[in-house]
């Protein structure tokens, strides 16, 4: 057993140059490879989120500009429609007002036309009269001559 454990020992001792080499080499990697490695990933990381914090505060942003873009399309719209039913209820009254003129003037003419027709049916009445009684004047003359003869 003391054999093993001496073999044992001389392993070891023949194997310290090898596990400091290790080490070294280790801390040599950890330097030189994945520090960089490391740096790079991390600053990567960062550019990432960064990127993304960017696009989210671009997004937001956008948003609150088409949602104001919306609103003052939205007013704009309604002083437009607001404009049309203005001009719509100005159109509507001349219109009406046009319409009541033109009904007192047909009113007017048609009552006009009334009284012409009636002084011109009075006048013919009137003619008629005095022509019916010449008229039975001379029927009666001539009926009367007729029988003299």
């Amino acid at each position: 057993m003391e054999q093993t454990l001496q073999a044992l020992t001389g392993i070891l001792i023949k194997a310290i140059p090898t596990i400091i080499i290790l080490v070294l080499l280790h801390q040599f990697l950890k330097a030189v490879l994945f520090g960089p490695v490391e740096k790079m990933l991390k600053q990567r990381g960062e550019l990432t989120h960064g990127a993304r914090k960017a696009a989210e505060h671009s997004l937001a942003n956008a948003e609150r500009k088409t949602t104001e873009y919306e609103a003052k399309l939205r007013d704009a719209k309604s002083v437009v429609y607001k404009e049309q039913e203005d001009t719509r209820k100005t159109w509507m009254t001349d219109q009406a007002e046009q319409v009541a003129r033109a009904k007192a003037d047909a009113e007017a003419k048609v009552a006009a036309a009334k009284t012409s027709i009636l002084a011109d049916a009075a006048a013919a009445r009137t003619d008629l009269a005095q022509s019916t009684a010449a008229l039975a004047d001379q029927i009666a003359t001539n009926l009367v001559s007729g029988r003299a003869q």
